[in-house]
């Protein structure tokens, strides 16, 4: 066993294990929660490796009932707020799950993109002062991901060119990040203050408005929002399907809430009543669909008249729209009120800060990952979004990973069983010299 603890610390989850290892040893999320049937703060259970499309929301080995769950995070927008709560998860995860004794073993730890010098020394202390680690290396996701991606497409342009743009939609935001010989670019790097929790958020508040207040129930809806949520390629056609009524509604489709008697965790009623929407391709957008505007009217006004009638003691409701409309907010994410550009923008914007010789390499080179993109159709609204935005000469090629959540921790692990790796970490000794700031400068980012 490899000496070298691989540390992908997310805001949503912490993937963990070691160097040279294909898959992480342990997935946990990154929080503690506490049940209404509990008097004390829990660590949540370790989550399957084959069931890496869920979060927090589906944890593989806990029966625990976790409606109206309250919830404690150690990081806020991609960036630690807690070093406390952040000391206790991760001494849970390195005593109990990993058993590794942090003073023989080197740390390898990956961190958000533009982290505050205030934020980096508390992690420095955390690792150092605390557990005693013997050595560091830190790295960034977007270059992880690019390591790993050239190591496995070896014959592929972005292995040749040693060039990528690679899109981390993850649980706090979303960056856009050119990397350069395994180097980020960071003055090229374009953010948006938008990933999987305020994708939940939003999904609260539409449920909540149109059905049953679940706005405490974040477990519960980071569920609903995985099994249901897909990504539209055609928004005004969707928008107007999702109106009809009966069965010619291709998106409505019911989710049960846990009773905390028979079942405690949530489930979709019919699965294959959910599905429904695959059947449909991309075509032009029309107005009508054959639809007439009496007919539109009357059908808003039935969903009016059906909203008062929702006897609110059952324990399921209805979703329609709301399937496509919270992750079109990556796309547009002005609809959700925030002054931001959306994805394909944020792109473009990013591939024109490097160099004109780059921009078609970079094109070429779109690289997914984060447990944002595995929403139906991610890929393919984005290649809808950039064509028309991209100059004609350059091609539009976008590569989802083969495991979007696990892809940076297997980056790090790839990078952690170098030859090379030991000479590139900070030592104990080193850090106790120098002190933080200076030994950062090795990271060169």
């Amino acid at each position: 066993m490899s000496n070298v603890v691989v540390l992908d610390n997310g805001g949503g989850l912490i993937k963990a294990g070691f160097g040279g290892d294909l898959d992480p040893s342990v997935i946990i999320p990154n929080c503690l929660y506490r049940p209404l049937s509990a008097k004390k703060w829990l660590h949540p259970s370790p989550i399957s490796i084959s069931t890496t499309t869920t979060t927090a929301a589906a944890e593989a080995s806990s029966d625990l009932d976790l409606t109206s769950a309250s919830v404690r995070r150690p990081i806020d927008r991609g960036y630690l707020i807690n070093p406390d709560l952040q000391r206790d998860i991760w001494s849970h995860l390195f005593t109990s799950l990993l058993h590794v004794s942090p003073s023989n073993s080197s740390l390898l730890l990956t961190e958000p993109l533009f982290t505050l010098p205030s934020i980096q020394r508390a992690t420095d202390e955390l690792i150092f002062e605390d557990f005693n680690f013997g050595s560091l290396y830190v790295s960034d996701s977007p270059s992880l991901v690019h390591f790993y991606e050239a190591s496995r497409r070896p014959t592929s342009l972005l292995s040749r060119a040693q060039c990528s743009l690679v899109v981390d939609c993850g649980f706090s935001f979303t960056h856009a990040a050119p990397v350069f010989q395994n180097f980020t670019l960071n003055y090229a790097v374009k953010r948006i203050d938008l990933g999987g929790k305020a994708l939940t958020n939003y999904l609260k508040e539409l449920v909540s408005y149109r059905a049953l207040n679940v706005m405490d129930e974040t477990f519960i809806i980071d569920d609903v929002k995985e099994k249901l949520c897909f990504v539209s390629l055609n928004v005004p056609r969707d928008l107007q399907i999702a109106r009809k009524p009966g069965k010619e509604n291709l998106f409505r489709c019911t989710y049960v809430l846990p009773d905390g008697i028979s079942y405690t965790r949530g489930f979709v009623k019919n699965p294959d009543e959910a599905k429904r929407y695959l059947s449909l391709t991309d075509e032009a957008s029309s107005p009508s669909l054959g639809v007439k505007n009496d007919e539109t009217e009357l059908d808003v006004s039935e969903k009016t008249e059906n909203r008062k009638k929702i006897d609110l003691t059952k324990n399921e409701f209805d979703l329609t729209n709301e399937r496509f409309l919270v992750p079109e907010m990556i796309f547009h994410p002005i609809d959700l009120g925030m002054n931001q550009a959306g994805l394909a923008e944020c792109i473009v914007r990013a591939v024109n800060s490097c160099h004109p010789h780059l921009h078609p390499v970079l094109y070429e080179s779109i690289v997914l990952t984060g447990g944002s993109t595995l929403f139906h159709n991610f890929a393919e609204r984005l290649e809808k979004e950039l064509r028309p935005i991209v100059p004609d000469e350059c091609k539009v090629k976008i590569t989802t990973q083969e495991d979007p959540i696990l892809g940076v921790w297997r980056g790090g692990s790839l990078l952690a069983s170098s030859p090379s790796f030991e000479a590139m970490c900070v030592t104990k000794a080193e850090y106790e010299e120098l002190g933080s700031a200076r030994c950062r400068k090795r990271f060169l980012h």
